[in-house]
């Protein structure tokens, strides 16, 4: 006799599409690292020494050490980062914004974070180039989970203020040939365990000089092929992040979709 599986069952909602089967164990709150994965927050102040620093750009008003607190997690047990830097007023970014000192092209990223307040805002930055949103009360295209400006927000899975939350990323860097791009780079992301933005080719850098690379050239089109740290934005808002880890891979070809052992 002929086995026949019942249909993956498909909820709509809004602009999304989500299949049952995009749901998946090693994604969401509480991931923990892969093998080769490199942590990169634990809630320690040596790991936060030694992995990251301040992104010194034009608009670069804090210093050394790393004014960001660590603080206990509002929820669990544990020590959370928290951004918050006296040289920031809010809506100012790029004023006091900490990046990883390693820098990356294709990697596998997964980090948690928490707002704790109404409109609260961050954002992280892949490449310290393309952000992907971090933004309470906002769930249009410059809003909660969007590749900021260029897809919609998946705000329906944010699970609010006070509540942790959980970005699984997969990113593929902009491919070059003879210094002209031939690949832009391309992104997967899993908000809370689902995945919502597949394969997503990312087309700029928004938001100008003052946001990270290359977002001075061109408008933010004139992409370099330059490596660059994970980036985490402070804007004068309380949000926190725990359970941050990295690992670097090589991704021949343009596809960002997560594989068994990645």
């Amino acid at each position: 006799m002929k086995l026949r599986l019942p249909p993956v069952p498909v909820v709509l909602l809004g602009s999304f599409v989500l299949l049952a089967s995009a749901l998946r164990a090693d994604v969401g709150v509480g991931a923990k690292p892969l093998p080769g994965a490199e942590v990169i927050l634990d809630g320690t102040r040596a790991t936060l020494d030694a992995k990251w620093t301040y992104w010194q750009g034009p608009r670069f008003a804090s210093s050394l050490p790393i004014k960001w607190k660590l603080v206990n997690d509002p929820v669990d047990a544990g020590m959370v980062l928290q951004s918050d830097d006296p040289a920031v007023t809010k809506g100012k970014y790029g004023t006091a914004d900490i990046v990883t000192n390693k820098a990356y092209r294709d990697f596998r990223l997964h980090l948690e974070f928490l707002v704790m307040q109404p409109g609260g805002n961050s954002g992280v930055y892949l490449q310290n180039r393309y952000e992907i949103q971090i933004q309470d009360g906002d769930a249009t295209k410059h809003g909660m989970g969007a590749v900021i400006n260029e897809t919609p927000s998946p705000y329906f899975l944010y699970k609010g203020i006070r509540q942790w939350n959980a970005y699984d990323i997969q990113f593929r860097a902009a491919r070059f040939k003879d210094g002209k791009l031939v690949d832009k780079a391309r992104v997967t992301l899993f908000f809370n365990g689902v995945k919502i933005h597949a394969n997503q080719e990312i087309n700029q850098v928004w938001g100008g000089a003052n946001s990270g690379l290359d977002g001075g050239n061109d408008g933010g089109r004139g992409i370099t092929d330059t490596p660059g740290g994970l980036k985490l934005q402070c804007e004068g808002h309380d949000v926190r992040f725990r359970n941050a880890w990295i690992k670097e891979l090589t991704l021949d070809r343009p596809q960002t979709n997560f594989a068994p052992e990645n």
